[in-house]
């Protein structure tokens, strides 16, 4: 990979830490720490947060007629959400042993926490359990996805992409067809950051 674009990415890699370290502050901001994977406010917090609760009857009442009437079609796309991640799991549990490439963690994409936010009633702690597994699905999937696509195609594409996913440092460029050549088994086997990061 040529120099500069190696910069850039490691420029990205520091600032998404950075990111997470400025994250990481706002628990004393808000005065919560994660203590054996759970998130734990202080007593002052938690009573405070209970005063800010909407009903659930209040939330109904206020609630868009028009929201209330597309609760079946958001709901309908759990199965296949569900059917999905059963079959990427599947896929990388049997696949990635063969190709020796690291699973993905699982836990690391699909987070739930917000149940612990005292001032959510239950309808939006539901909401948000929702959202946190379908966004967290479609973290883990990318990742399983740009895995398996370093091992059988790793190559960059000739027209932008909205996103460039984690693996993607690590591809030849397109059209570089003798590098693709001469070092496909060695960037097949390129997941030592990998091991560092678990």
């Amino acid at each position: 990979m040529d120099e500069k674009l190696e910069r850039l990415l490691n420029k990205i890699k520091e600032l998404e830490h950075e990111l997470r370290e400025e994250l990481d502050q706002r628990q004393d901001a808000f005065f919560y720490r994660i203590d054996r994977n759970k998130v734990r406010f202080e007593q002052e917090v938690k009573l405070r947060h209970r005063r800010l609760i909407k009903r659930v009857h209040r939330y109904l009442l206020d609630a868009p007629l028009l929201n209330i009437l597309t609760v079946p079609l958001i709901w309908g796309c759990l199965p296949p959400a569900l059917l999905i991640d059963l079959v990427a799991t599947i896929f990388q549990a049997i696949c990635f042993p063969v190709y020796g490439i690291p699973k993905v963690k699982r836990r690391r994409h699909i987070v739930f926490d917000h149940h612990s936010l005292a001032y959510l009633n239950l309808i939006e702690k539901i909401n948000c359990t929702y959202c946190s597994y379908f966004n967290g699905l479609v973290s883990y999937l990318r990742e399983i996805a740009s895995r398996t696509e370093q091992y059988w195609c790793p190559i960059k594409h000739a027209r932008r992409t909205s996103s460039i996913h984690s693996r993607y440092r690590y591809f030849f460029d397109y059209g570089d067809g003798e590098g693709y050549r001469a070092r496909i088994e060695e960037v097949r086997r390129a997941f030592s950051d990998l091991k560092e990061e678990e």
